[in-house]
């Protein structure tokens, strides 16, 4: 079915609600994880162009794409991680594309009007442009 997975974190308190979906749907399927974060600071927006140093923020996501990577694979998951550098929803497709992904995983955080504007902006371009499937996982209301 699926084998190999974007799984797109944002390095803060609602990704575990993604994982926890996510190991259940790679044990299912055996798929390959592809942990993706992108850092969109003004640093790591001009990173290339500029030829700058690594930020302070850059250094810190990639240590979580690694820590994170680094537990899920004791747990016997195949993963890799990357951290891309600009404008998320633009990144996030290039990368499910360059990596041959079918399928992007996703949270959704159930913002209202006025919070979907600002924090909806993500997924709805990655929902409209995307060529592969999309999971999208609400943060913080899984039922145990």
């Amino acid at each position: 079915m699926y084998q190999r997975i974007l799984v797109a974190l944002e390095n803060s308190m609602t990704d575990e609600a993604l994982l926890v979906e996510i190991r259940e749907l790679a044990k299912l399927t055996n798929a390959e994880l592809l942990l993706v974060h992108v850092a969109d600071g003004w640093v790591a927006r001009n990173y290339e162009r500029l030829k700058l140093a690594e930020s302070e923020e850059m250094q810190r996501d990639r240590e979580y794409l690694e820590s994170t990577a680094d537990r899920l694979r004791e747990e016997s998951y195949r993963v890799t991680s990357r951290l891309a550098l600009g404008d998320p929803p633009h990144e996030i497709l290039r990368v499910a594309e360059e990596e041959h992904c079918d399928l992007i995983a996703m949270t959704t955080h159930g913002h209202r009007l006025l919070g979907d504007l600002i924090h909806g902006s993500t997924i709805t371009h990655v929902r409209h442009r995307a060529a592969v499937p999309i999971l999208l996982v609400r943060a913080g209301n899984r039922k145990t």
